[in-house]
């Protein structure tokens, strides 16, 4: 039991999560290249995420895996994003910083979407059985140049002069 939830159920919840978290962030990239905060979208999208991880923790797992390694990456560097964005309202350097660290988190997100599918969804489970296998290695490498792409983009379309959140 997580939370008076079996596993299954619990599961459940952090999968609906963890895909409100991508659908919120990839607005949020939108928003980006419309050069628009989106203050509720990114309100949503960060807390969202965090919640992800959150839930992540609290599975049953024996020692330090690399899904705790990733959801402790992804925490810090919402964390920055957080203060990048509130505290120091996206000024000089700041915006750079939370352009990288949102994109890496929700990346992050999206990547562990990737390998639980591989894991679990059946009909992937065939092309890569072990998750090391060419089919993962391609979507994982396609989607990585994907969020470099839309990083870089990013960065050059999200100039906000000041925003109110």
């Amino acid at each position: 039991m997580i939370l008076g939830m079996s596993v299954a159920n619990f599961t459940v919840l952090h999968v609906a999560i963890s895909m409100m978290a991508i659908f919120a962030g990839f607005i949020v990239v939108g928003g980006m290249f419309s050069n628009t905060g989106l203050a509720g979208w990114t309100a949503f999208f960060l807390f969202m995420t965090i919640l992800t991880n959150v839930t992540g923790f609290l599975f049953p797992i024996g020692g330090f895996t690399p899904a705790l390694a990733v959801g402790t990456l992804s925490t810090l560097l919402l964390v920055v994003a957080l203060i990048a964005l509130y505290a120091q309202k996206l000024t000089g350097s700041w915006r750079t910083i939370y352009v990288v660290t949102a994109l890496i988190g929700l990346y992050l997100n999206v990547f562990v979407l990737i390998a639980q599918s591989f894991q679990k969804v059946t009909f992937l489970q065939a092309y890569a059985p072990t998750g090391s296998e060419p089919p993962f290695l391609i979507a994982q490498v396609t989607t990585l140049i994907v969020f470099v792409l839309l990083g870089w983009m990013a960065l050059r379309r999200y100039h906000p002069m000041r925003l109110v959140m």
